[in-house]
């Protein structure tokens, strides 16, 4: 009886286990059928793949560009002028090569002579508007666009060179596309784009990258106060000025303006929310009236915000205070943080400068300021802002003493050196002659001929001031250090900054 029960068991567990793994083989598809039979006559299900789609569409850009092209347009601007003609953009009169050099008589002043300029633009709106850079039209007597096989007259709208733009206006008898323009602020580091323009007289040319950085100041025009440039490495190069740089949507978040002579594919463009602020007044005035403050400032870095009494480096830094200015007739004092204006949170120079310069003039703003570790508001009505004037140092001097680890060599600013540097009268301190590679001060960009006027927030009237107002900081404490530079040939009051160092 037990015997035959544990037979009976033993072939249950057996038909149990083929007919689990008969269930298991066709989920997985393993039977003979699975491997080797062809799916039936008619069928037209297929097998899933295993793997990735090899089949799957690649990314392109063709579409994109297909959409952007009708909207790029060529520019030639052409300068009638007088006198000796340039040849060749500074190449060698091939007259003068084969034949020797002309006889150039009195009346070759008179001459006129004509060269062109090329450069891109883009459709910004249906009824004929174009951007392009300034520099690309800047004195032209004519202006041409060529858009889509066709050349049309242009009329110069407005220009701003503070942002290097221009407006144009061409009538094509038509309703043209359009490119809309993007969110600049919006753009990530490493977002796709693309660079469409005519480098080289290369018309309708396209290249792709990405972004590479944003937010950058290259030194191109005497006031960088505007320079905000998007970076990228899709390829711009001589003739690519004023095209569009388009995002993946076909926006414009950019328009070409520089490249890198001595690198690889490291081109700039003036970001499109910059064109959105000043492309009314160009297109309503010709001109950008921008609200004015009358100061200089400079970013925080982590030292500069300890040295001021604060925790973290936000805010704007008041190097410079223009005497006869609004901020000036208002208190802004140089040393004092711009915290905030109107309410708004300023977090670094840009935000300062782009929303003054966004109001017009006459209009008011309040300014939250720190000084001396205290928060004051003032109330400011803002002047026409004109362009800044560089300064350039100067060098004088007779003998200097010296503190040994800031590695500077200075004196008393005698009424000589005052006069020789084009300091005013009422400006005392020190004149640094000379500073050493290894000095602390080397970095914060100090030079012969710019005058310390004060340490500390103290103003000192010589060098025994200024060295017993060192000699007084406490080991591993800040030094504040305005720094005052002037330009004899300008007559200016002079550019200020701070110098921060550590005293060891």
């Amino acid at each position: 009886m037990h015997s035959a029960t544990r037979r009976l068991a033993t072939f249950s567990m057996l038909a149990g286990a083929v007919v689990f793994g008969m269930v298991l083989a066709g989920a997985l598809d393993l039977g003979p059928a699975g491997l080797a039979a062809p799916a039936p006559a008619g069928s037209t299900a297929e097998a899933a793949p295993a793997g990735p789609s090899i089949a799957a569409p690649l990314p392109t850009f063709a579409d994109l560009a297909e959409r952007v092209l009708p909207a790029v347009v060529s520019i030639d601007a052409q300068t009638i002028g007088r006198g000796h003609p340039p040849i060749g953009r500074g190449q060698p009169d091939p007259f003068e090569f084969f034949f020797g050099p002309r006889r150039r008589g009195e009346g070759d002043a008179e001459r006129e002579f004509r060269s062109d300029a090329g450069g891109s633009g883009f459709v910004v709106s249906a009824d004929g508007l174009v951007v392009t850079n300034n520099h690309v039209v800047e004195g032209a007597t004519k202006i041409r666009v060529r858009l889509a096989g066709r050349d049309y007259d242009a009329e110069l709208k407005g220009t701003d060179t503070a942002t290097d733009l221009a407006l144009l206006k061409i009538d094509a008898g038509r309703q043209l596309v359009a490119l809309p323009l993007g969110d600049s602020e919006a753009l990530r580091v490493g977002e796709h784009v693309m660079a469409i323009g005519n480098p080289l007289a290369l018309g309708s040319t396209v290249t792709v990258g990405v972004v590479s950085a944003k937010g950058r100041s290259i030194g191109l025009s005497r006031d960088t106060s505007f320079e905000n440039f998007i970076q990228t490495d899709a390829a711009i190069n001589r003739g690519n000025s004023g095209g569009p740089l388009v995002n993946l949507r076909g926006e414009v978040i950019g328009i070409a303006t520089a490249m890198n002579w001595g690198a690889e594919n490291i081109g700039f463009a003036v970001p499109v929310d910059t064109l959105k602020a000043v492309l009314p007044q160009l297109r309503d005035t010709g001109q950008v009236s921008r609200g004015y403050l009358g100061i200089n400032i400079a970013n925080l870095n982590w030292e500069r915000a300890q040295a001021f009494g604060l925790s973290e480096p936000e805010g704007a830094l008041v190097t410079t205070v223009v005497d006869g200015a609004p901020a000036a007739l208002a208190g802004v004092r140089h040393g004092d943080i711009v915290l905030k204006v109107d309410s708004r949170k300023i977090r670094e120079t840009r935000d300062l400068i782009d929303y003054v310069s966004s109001r017009r003039p006459g209009s008011k703003v309040e300014l939250e300021l720190l000084r001396e570790g205290k928060k004051l508001t003032v109330d400011v009505e803002l002047s026409e802002r004109e362009s800044l004037a560089d300064a350039a140092p100067e060098d004088d001097g007779e003998d200097a003493s010296g503190i040994a680890w800031l590695g500077l060599d200075y004196q008393d600013l005698t009424p000589v050196l005052r006069e020789n540097l084009g300091a005013p009268a009422d400006v005392e301190g020190i004149v640094v002659r000379d500073i050493a590679a290894t000095s602390p001060l080397y970095d914060e960009g100090l030079t012969g001929g710019d005058v310390i006027s004060e340490v500390n927030g103290r103003a000192i009237a010589g060098a025994a001031d200024f060295e017993r107002e060192v000699g007084a900081a406490a080991s591993g404490s800040f030094l504040r250090l305005y720094v005052r530079r002037f330009d004899p040939r300008r007559g200016s009051d002079g550019l200020g900054f701070f110098a921060v160092v550590r005293v060891p």
